[in-house]
């Protein structure tokens, strides 16, 4: 059977159209990775504290109303900010999984006021189940409190993405990373940004939070 060639040129032109899109969409998904990976590391790299009007703790896992590492090392970071005199108020974020009797911003705020925070200086939110709602909270307790600068503490990865989220919701905040402990391995690494650059990228696509 022979093929008219104007098929022939027709299917060819075709698989090229394909071929162009495929490759415009991998060069435009490398481009949109890179620059995300780069807006990370400059939020890791830097630290913004200075006197605020509150610092504001956003929650990691508890373990039985206890901190783990990583929260208490933000809390950790979050109390010296505090001790520095950058702010006279400490907010810490996050609630707990079904079933819990604890949540993240009930054991900051236990952590804090047994580390000599008074409590009037602590509001602990303690129904966020994600980053997203945190900073959404986070709003509404500034909006009460009649606070207009406040400083966000976290891992430095994360710091891009609380960033972000906070401005939608119209908080002005300056981020400050807390310390990193011990040396993570490439594969840890890698997972944390890679869940970091989904995770925004997710958020600017409208797919959750």
């Amino acid at each position: 059977m022979i093929v008219p060639e104007t098929n022939l040129t027709r299917s060819s032109s075709g698989r090229r159209v394909i071929t162009s899109v495929v490759l415009l969409a991998l060069i435009g998904a490398a481009g949109w990775t890179a620059w995300v990976y780069g807006q990370i590391r400059y939020y890791a790299d830097r630290d913004e504290a200075r006197p605020a009007d509150a610092i504001a703790v956003f929650g990691a896992a508890e373990y039985d109303g206890r901190p783990s590492p990583v929260l208490r090392a933000r809390l950790d970071h979050a109390l010296e900010l505090y001790q520095q005199g950058l702010a006279s108020l400490v907010i810490t974020l996050g609630g707990g999984d079904i079933g819990d009797t604890h949540s993240e911003g009930g054991v900051g705020h236990d952590y804090l006021l047994a580390h000599g925070v008074p409590e009037s200086a602590i509001i602990a939110e303690t129904q966020s189940n994600n980053t997203a709602e945190s900073a959404e909270r986070l709003a509404v307790i500034a909006r009460a409190n009649h606070l207009s600068r406040i400083i966000v503490v976290s891992d430095g990865t994360h710091l891009f993405r609380i960033h972000a989220l906070c401005e939608k919701n119209g908080l002005h905040v300056f981020t400050s990373p807390r310390p990193v402990t011990g040396s993570l391995d490439w594969q840890q690494s890698f997972s944390r940004m890679a869940h970091e650059i989904l995770s925004y990228t997710a958020w600017r696509l409208h797919l959750h939070g």
